[in-house]
């Protein structure tokens, strides 16, 4: 009877760290396969971009090009860049976390991670100087009015077109920088209230009187509170993310120590 007893209460404890084991790969394959099934959305999406991007490419050349100062930061070139970071970064995630390589999770931690402080630091840049941003930001699209209809800026032309239209709005600051742009008392047709041939040249009175800059920044300021959860998820969804990746890293460095006990 002693014996059996003995030998029950021996069970007990190599059940228990049984179950502890059992639940402790129970858990980790669930995160290795959310971290999977996040990372594969995120390389699809990336290419969903990259595609918008080459196809803002081939069809309207640089669209969206403002600034004469960063011609190459039209809205494909960015789609572009951002595609491709993306594809890049869960295509790392996807293949070290089924392959469980600590290589490619490393890897994976460290471009989330430099991406996450980067866009800190941008962001703290951002309300540190936002003042001389504002005025920079002014400035340089003044400048970019010159080049407004003008040969090889069909980007430029089209964005400012596209803008005063949705936003209802003539220039910069107000309808007067298109005096300075083109030398004479004219604006481009797009700035009236009821779009006609030339209506830009004799019709002031039918001009939008509020500048586009205003307009924006006042779209922007509406839409901020959305614009702040995206945001928060977004930084939220990378710290999951470096949080998983370790996690799974740990466990595979763990296991391979394992095979040589």
């Amino acid at each position: 009877m002693a014996e059996k007893q003995a030998a029950a209460a021996m069970r007990q404890p190599e059940s228990h760290d049984l179950r502890r084991c059992d639940m402790g790969q129970t858990c980790h394959a669930c995160v290795k396969y959310l971290m999977f099934t996040f990372n594969l959305v995120f390389w699809l999406g990336g290419c969903g971009i990259l595609g918008v991007g080459i196809w803002l490419s081939v069809t309207q050349g640089n669209f969206a090009t403002l600034s004469p100062s960063f011609p190459s930061l039209s809205a494909a070139n960015v789609l572009i860049a951002a595609g491709t970071i993306i594809m890049l970064i869960g295509f790392l995630g996807c293949l070290g976390s089924i392959k469980e390589n600590r290589c490619l999770l490393l890897s994976f931690f460290f471009s989330i991670l430099l991406v996450f402080l980067l866009e800190v630091t941008a962001g703290i840049l951002f309300v540190t100087y936002t003042e001389q941003i504002n005025a920079h930001a002014k400035e340089d699209l003044k400048e970019g009015l010159a080049l407004y209809g003008s040969q090889g800026n069909l980007g430029l032309t089209k964005a400012w077109n596209i803008i005063q239209i949705d936003f209802h709005c003539c220039g910069v600051l107000n309808h007067t920088d298109w005096f300075v742009a083109f030398g004479e008392n004219r604006v481009p047709d797009s700035c009236c209230f009821e779009y006609s041939r030339n209506c830009g040249r004799d019709r002031p009175k039918m001009w939008w009187p509020v500048g586009c800059y205003d307009k924006v920044k006042g779209w922007i300021l509406e839409n901020l509170v959305m614009l702040g959860v995206f945001v928060l998820l977004v930084l939220l969804v990378q710290v999951l993310s470096m949080v998983f990746s370790l996690t799974v890293c740990l466990r595979a460095r763990k296991d391979k120590k394992n095979m040589y006990v």
